[in-house]
């Protein structure tokens, strides 16, 4: 069960340096448009060593090159503000955060006055965290296969569905916000090489309902090819009220290992299904850590008839994508 104290930092567990703490803001605007912007401001604080890496990113093209965004903006080595306090802090990159009521409100602004970009929002919880390691609230929680959800690096972990109201100006173009989406906040363990997979992904229709949904998957098909999804957890909420998913699967169709198409079908504790299909707006390599890819992908979704809107990123450690991809160059050249 997730607590107000929890949207603080956590005594670690462990001696071991890279105990991590996060905080994820995916959000987007303009999603009506031809331009939809897909919005991410990330913090990885490691207390232990005394400093966070933080990412922001605005992105509305097809790119494979971060640089090659709207926005990217990544630093590694700030350092960690004294006295540390995860609900007010202020970092050397123009990063805010301010969390008014624990684990409910938080209002982040981000400025670069010299790229041109102002960023500010407001998050409002829609409903309470969802912790994916309680069986009180997650059916599969119990089976407890934490390789399969990044192991000790989500030791401790939330995920969250709320509504983003804001504004984001960007070299002379100001866009307002107002979308609902999904945050996450982790603590645990994190290993600078990631050995396992994850698909993170989430599609919303309205403040009444959305789907929520982590998966395994497998990079043995290579970059292009489809490829099934194993569900681990995830819930969906409908109408205020939280449903936790028992069972799921589904497929995702991936162009350089971006999702281009993906469908599911995932089974709530009411013994509903609920069937998903989303495709691609955009695409953005997005690196929480040098030693991950995630594989970042807004999607348009559709689900009995109505539209909606969220992320799917598809993580991958390094070491396995440079194996895939040497399994491709090979076959292409016999050797």
């Amino acid at each position: 069960m997730i607590r107000p104290e929890d949207a603080q930092f956590h005594p670690p567990t462990s001696d071991d340096p890279l105990w991590a703490e996060t905080n994820y803001f995916g959000l987007y605007a303009g999603q009506h448009t031809d331009r939809p912007l897909n919005i991410g401001v990330y913090g990885l604080f490691r207390e232990p060593l005394g400093v966070v890496g933080s990412t922001v990113s605005v992105n509305s093209r097809r790119v494979t090159m971060p640089w090659a965004a709207d926005y990217w903006d990544a630093w590694e080595h700030l350092v960690v503000p004294q006295p540390s306090n995860l609900l007010d802090y202020e970092l050397a990159n123009g990063l805010k955060v301010v969390c008014s009521d624990p684990n409910k409100v938080w209002d982040v602004d981000f400025s670069d006055p010299a790229a041109g970009l102002e960023l500010h929002f407001r998050y409002t919880a829609l409903m309470e965290p969802y912790d994916i390691n309680d069986p009180a609230q997650d059916p599969m929680a119990a089976d407890k296969d934490m390789s399969k959800t990044w192991g000790h690096a989500y030791a401790g972990h939330f995920d969250q569905t709320g509504r983003f109201e804001g504004e984001i100006a960007l070299r002379g173009r100001t866009t307002p916000i107002d979308c609902v989406s999904t945050m996450d906040h982790s603590w645990g363990v994190r290993a600078e090489r990631q050995t396992s997979r994850l698909s993170w992904m989430h599609a919303h229709f309205s403040p009444d309902l959305a789907v929520h949904a982590l998966f395994d998957f497998s990079t043995e098909n290579g970059p292009e090819a489809p490829g099934p999804l194993t569900m681990t957890h995830g819930y969906v909420l409908d109408h205020g009220k939280v449903h936790g998913l028992k069972a799921g699967s589904g497929t995702t169709w991936r162009s350089g290992f971006y999702p281009e198409t993906v469908r599911i079908a995932v089974t709530d504790s009411a013994d509903r299904t609920w069937e998903l299909e989303g495709s691609a707006l955009t695409t953005f390599p997005w690196q929480s850590q040098p030693g991950v890819v995630g594989h970042n992908s807004l999607l348009r979704w559709v689900l009995d008839g109505e539209t909606g809107y969220g992320e799917c990123m598809d993580f991958v450690g390094m070491g396995e994508l440079g194996a895939a991809w040497d399994r491709v160059h090979s076959a292409g050249t016999g050797t």
